[in-house]
């Protein structure tokens, strides 16, 4: 590689994918050959579809260590095809001697970071549309199908083409009770669910740093709902906080400095100001069906759905209870919380948030996918249903008449209380 071509800048996704791909540098539309640091699917997208397939052409894992199953989408098991799904995933495990298996303790893109699975650096990929999570971590991580998965778990290796960047920079503070979610919604409503036409994209800004690691994660996760391959953010101070806490070894976070786009990187870039963004909510039956709380007044609910990877991590459960507290939801609204890892309904058992969502009268669902996999729990006809989930598409919660509306923590908990679609600034 001349001289030339190595001196040029490179974007975050330039650079993981370089290194996967054992380069310097690496140009926008290359086709290389990238090695795979870690491979997650679950019982849903993993076993019961890799485990024929690599048996009829005799063929095993290439690094069981670099290997992650997470139970999630089909426990805790409700009829018999669940049973057989969750016990070949089980069964397979064992066969395989797979010694990072994660069973029915949470959804896998929240535990997979939360195991010290992930840092600044990798090259991972999942069996999951929602696999871009990772990137809040400063890894290229991206969802890959029972095909892809199945090239990458004999050989360690997947081809990949150097995506273009795009760069959406959020400057100002949040407004109180606006989050994540709410900036997600708002721009998969802007650019539409192929608006990252498959490319890298790169949340930046003031706004972002100050985020928490858990809302870096949720706007990772649902750049998949923008078409995007991967969703990454540069790692800084607050990822390192949160890698340590969660067992990487120091060894892993003495380099972040490098993970971060260069100044003069070339990138398609979009502006945003945080201070007059507004409560978000998706209509039916589509995220990009977005706009202000207020356009939806008049809506109302009869279920309140705190749940999934994008809605029911700790910072999700305490934005809850900070609406609930000391009160009551709405008579004919029932609402359902889902914590996405037992960890965290663990910590937010032992800070009182549970309890106030006990109180409030949530009912408590397991730690997994539910019904955001369209599993768990059950939605009934003609259900008008409110959800912190990333996804409200026709018959994926349930029965085709259900309209779910999307939403954040804070407007899904508000909403319950008031009995219709709320702005959770009024209720503060």
């Amino acid at each position: 590689m001349n001289s030339t071509v190595s001196s040029q800048p490179q974007t975050l996704a330039q650079k993981l994918i370089a290194k996967a791909a054992g380069q310097s540098t690496a140009q926008v539309g290359d086709v290389l050959t990238c090695q795979v640091d870690l491979a997650m699917f679950h019982d849903s997208s993993g076993p019961r579809r890799l485990r024929p397939m690599l048996e009829s052409l005799g063929a095993s894992i290439w690094d069981p260590k670099k290997v992650v199953l997470v139970m999630d989408h089909y426990v805790p098991e409700q009829d018999d095809d669940a049973k057989r799904i969750v016990q070949i995933a089980r069964q397979t495990a064992r066969d395989w001697k797979l010694p990072n298996v994660i069973d029915s303790e949470g959804i896998c893109h929240v535990v997979l970071p939360e195991r010290g699975h992930l840092h600044p650096g990798m090259f991972c990929v999942g069996g999951d549309s929602h696999s871009p999570t990772g990137g809040a971590f400063g890894t290229y991580m991206f969802g890959i199908g029972a095909t892809e998965m199945l090239g990458v778990v004999v050989t360690g290796e997947i081809w990949v083409q150097v995506p273009q960047t795009i760069r959406l920079q959020w400057n100002g503070q949040l407004q109180q009770a606006v989050s994540a979610k709410d900036m997600m919604l708002h721009m998969i409503g802007r650019f539409g669910m192929n608006g990252g036409n498959y490319q890298a994209v790169e949340f930046a800004g003031d706004t972002i740093s100050t985020l928490s690691m858990q809302e870096r994660m949720t706007l990772s996760n649902m750049s998949a709902e923008m078409g995007a391959q991967a969703g990454l953010i540069a790692a800084d101070d607050v990822t390192v906080d949160y890698l340590k806490q969660h067992g990487v070894a120091q060894y892993y976070l003495e380099n972040i400095s490098h993970w971060v786009s260069d100044e003069d990187a070339v990138y398609e870039k979009h502006l945003f100001d945080a201070t007059t963004l507004s409560p978000q909510v998706a209509a039916p039956h589509s995220p990009a069906n977005t706009k202000s709380v207020t356009e939806f007044l008049d809506v109302k609910p009869t279920i309140a759905y705190i749940g999934a990877c994008t809605g029911a991590k700790l910072d999700d459960l305490r934005a809850a209870a900070s609406v609930l507290k000391g009160k009551r939801v709405a008579n004919h609204v029932r609402l359902a919380v889902a914590p996405a890892s037992a960890r965290e309904q663990q910590q937010a058992q032992q800070e009182g948030v549970m309890d106030i969502l006990r109180d409030a009268g949530a009912e408590i669902l397991p730690n997994s996918c539910g019904a955001c996999a369209g599993y768990g729990m059950t939605f009934e006809e003609n259900a008008v249903v409110i959800s912190t989930t990333a996804r409200n598409f026709k018959g994926r919660m349930g029965p085709a008449s259900v309209n779910v509306y999307l939403a954040s923590p804070w407007t899904v908990a508000a909403s319950a209380l008031r009995g219709f679609i709320t702005d959770p600034r009024t209720v503060i």
